[in-house]
């Protein structure tokens, strides 16, 4: 995706999204006192990612527009999978966006009493019972879309017999997967979800807030809508998947509810990107299998992952505000992403030296122990931002490919003969060079200056074609740069038929640079800091970084280079 196409995609946003329109109807029509309260409500199963980041913005988002209130619930109905890590990590990272839920940190866990006891009473009104088939055998009993279920031999069970085993079910007599609590609906029912739908499972592990208190759990589909309708959640946002279990989800609350309150349930479709995965549980196989290192590695799409790389939290509200809310599935090129966060770090970060590959410069005629400092604009985008004086010296570094032996045409930069601005200093001309008689590799380039072209200087005004980027010799601070690029070579790495989505791993997505020089006002920067190498791209200081050790995380190039390999 080029600049134009971005461009013409930022025209073409709708300004208002379907969600919003019905949110803005409820309210005038006066629904629900004319209030709004929604929530965000992620399973404590994994770390975010930017797909999350797209239901955050809108769960937090509308509520602000709107003058409601968000509340952050966990779904924690699975204790096999849950940890207490994946908690605090979602907090931090909602946090992170900016967003807050002030005191409304909820737990379905915090309902479980409520939710067994409303499936006491389902059984006791006939609604509910004890089936003892395994899961299997009920899945496949439900028939087809087109073909009714088969209903199940336990499914007129006495209401005194279920409400024994339920009850005996969660004192943990049984064994897990040998009975089950479902729903009596419609085994008739063209919409699978309505078939007598598990609502109870036998889970004996300790949950990590009520320990070994229940034996039993409820399903996902059971505990969501009685959570949105006790917490009075006016909008319940949802991916599209979760379309066809409106009905279900409508087929509780219309048991439970006493008044005239409802939860209305809306769908939107997921964030899909290019080259990228969201499914946490093939995210957790990449981490468990070594092949990223942790779940904020700052390749993965995790939203820590993404902060450790250097982006920024304005970046990903921005890439969201983009692609905006819609009924359609789709797959978002991962350049509009690139492109909001280099139009983000345009603006705030400040320009700095880094060499990558150092090739010494010795300027010949420059005076021995001199040392200048030249002035430099921080931030052209932003003067607020001031300037920095940077040494300037005799022995200075420039990019190994920024010099050629025998340059092409229209090679502006360094080269036998040719001339060259160092940024913010000197025009320099290249007299020779020294190159490694075994390896052929040129070690050092000498060249003379014209000392009245400085910046500022009597000659300052005389042109040449190619400007560099430098850093002194003698006061360079070494680095290690971490070069990241895209996980995945393919566009739709999850999307293929035999699912072995490793094998389109990109074996180039981390390159480890050593040796590379900063210019020496990096040495106090902070872990997240974030600057722009110029000509070079944008990159962030690793968490990895110490007083002894600068590490840089390449946030992404000055332009999308897979634009070019693509065409």
């Amino acid at each position: 995706m080029n600049e134009d196409n971005l461009k013409e995609k930022e025209e073409l946003k709708p300004s208002i999204s379907f969600i919003e329109q019905f949110i803005a109807e409820d309210i005038k029509d006066g629904k629900n006192g004319g209030t709004i309260v929604t929530r965000f409500p992620p399973e404590p199963n994994g770390y975010l990612h930017i797909g999350h980041a797209k239901a955050i913005c809108l769960d937090f988002g509308m509520a602000k527009k709107y003058g409601g209130k968000c509340n952050l619930r966990f779904d924690d109905t699975n204790p096999v999978k849950e940890d207490v890590e994946y908690v605090d990590s979602i907090k931090e990272d909602i946090h992170w966006l900016g967003f807050d839920w002030d005191n409304r940190e909820y737990y379905a866990s915090d309902y479980f009493g409520k939710l067994y006891n409303f499936a006491v009473e389902l059984i006791k009104r006939g609604l509910a019972y004890i089936d003892d088939q395994s899961a299997e055998i009920i899945s496949n009993q439900k028939g087809t879309p087109n073909q009714p279920g088969t209903v199940s031999p336990y499914r007129d069970r006495q209401v005194k017999e279920s409400l024994d085993l339920f009850e005996r079910m969660n004192k943990g007599e049984f064994e897990e997967g040998s009975r089950t609590l479902r729903a009596k609906v419609d085994m008739t029912s063209p919409n699978m979800d309505m078939r007598d739908p598990i609502i109870y499972r036998i889970i004996k592990s300790p949950h990590h807030r009520t320990g070994n208190k229940w034996n039993v759990y409820p399903m996902y589909d059971f505990a969501h809508g009685q959570s949105d309708y006790f917490e009075g959640i006016t909008h319940s946002l949802c991916t599209l998947e979760f379309e066809v279990h409106r009905p279900l989800y409508d087929w509780f609350v219309e048991q439970l509810k006493t008044s005239d309150y409802r939860p209305r349930q809306i769908e939107f479709n997921r964030l899909n990107l290019t080259y990228t995965m969201m499914s946490k549980r093939k995210l957790l196989e990449l981490v468990q299998e070594g092949n990223v290192k942790g779940w904020d590695d700052p390749r993965m799409p995790t939203l820590c992952g993404l902060r450790r790389r250097g982006y920024t939290p304005e970046s990903i509200k921005r890439f969201v505000d983009l692609i905006g809310y819609t009924k359609v599935e789709a797959i978002n090129d991962v350049s509009l992403l690139e492109h909001a966060v280099r139009e983000d770090l345009n603006m705030k970060s400040p320009r700095v030296f880094g060499v990558l590959n150092p090739l010494k410069v010795i300027i010949q005629n420059y005076p021995e122990g001199q040392v200048e400092n030249v002035e430099l604009i921080n931030n052209p985008e932003d003067e607020n931002m001031g300037k920095r004086h940077v040494p300037f010296s005799k022995e200075v570094y420039i990019e190994q490919d920024d010099f050629m032996e025998t340059p092409p045409n229209k090679f502006f930069r360094l080269a036998p003969g040719m001339e060259v601005r160092l940024k913010g200093a000197y025009i320099i001309k290249c007299e020779g060079f020294k190159k490694n008689p075994s390896t052929g590799i040129i070690e050092e380039v000498y060249c003379t200056y014209d000392k009245e072209t400085r910046s500022g200087g009597s000659g300052s005004e005389r042109k040449v074609k190619g400007t560099l980027h430098w850093v002194s010799a003698a006061h360079a601070a070494d680095a290690e740069v971490r070069l990241y690029d895209r996980l995945f070579n393919h566009e739709d790495p999850s999307g293929q038929k035999d699912d072995d989505y490793r094998k389109f791993l990109n074996p180039d997505s981390l390159k480890i640079l050593t040796g590379c020089k900063v210019e020496p006002s990096l040495l106090t920067a902070k872990p997240l800091e974030k600057f722009q190498f110029q000509r070079l791209g944008y990159f962030c200081v690793d968490s990895d970084s110490t007083e002894s050790k600068l590490v840089f995380n390449r946030t992404v190039s000055l332009k999308d280079t897979w634009a070019k390999v693509n065409k």
